[in-house]
């Protein structure tokens, strides 16, 4: 079921951003390689609520706050910290889970291909516990966090370049 909502809301993602206009793009929310969702001809999707540009919470017609559109941290080779810019989609997700104390998250740790299976499920790991950490930090309670890698076994990109490689140096925050 967690799967499925992420896909969605990747999907859905995915499409808004082919819809962009160059009067409110965030650079800071846009994906390398990312590619927009074909239209069929004559047909235009409902504008999307825009995100609040500092949390990249999305804001419903009545001004709730919904599930942030954000749900991937992103890491340098071979590193396991988290960024700045990382660590603002990680207080998005947190403020969401502290609106919302029902909603529990699987924070799912992600490697590229290079290095040995066993050396990226652990780099992985390292990076799905760094995020459920600061999580903690923010105030979400440990019993709501679970963590898991794949190591390299679920690339975002599949592809043998850095382009490929930099989407699946990831963490994935899933609600569930």
């Amino acid at each position: 079921m967690g799967f499925l909502r992420l896909s969605l809301v990747v999907v859905t993602a995915a499409a808004f951003a082919g819809c962009a206009t160059e009067g409110n793009q965030d650079s800071s929310n846009s994906s390398a390689g990312a590619q927009p969702a074909a239209r069929s001809a004559g047909a235009s999707p409902a504008p999307a609520p825009a995100p609040d540009s500092a949390t990249g919470i999305m804001m419903g017609a009545s001004g709730a706050k919904s599930a942030p559109m954000m749900h991937s941290i992103y890491y340098a080779y071979d590193r396991s910290e988290v960024t700045p810019e990382s660590r603002k989609v990680i207080e998005a997700n947190a403020e969401y889970l502290r609106q919302n104390p029902k909603v529990k998250v699987v924070v799912e740790g992600n490697a590229d291909e290079r290095g040995s299976a066993e050396y990226n499920v652990a780099l992985g790991q390292r990076r799905a516990d760094g995020v459920s950490k600061i999580m903690t930090l923010l105030g979400i309670n440990s019993d709501r966090i679970e963590t898991v890698s794949f190591g390299k076994e679920k690339p975002k990109v599949v592809g043998h370049d850095e382009s490929a490689w930099s989407q699946n140096r990831r963490s994935d925050i899933v609600f569930r």
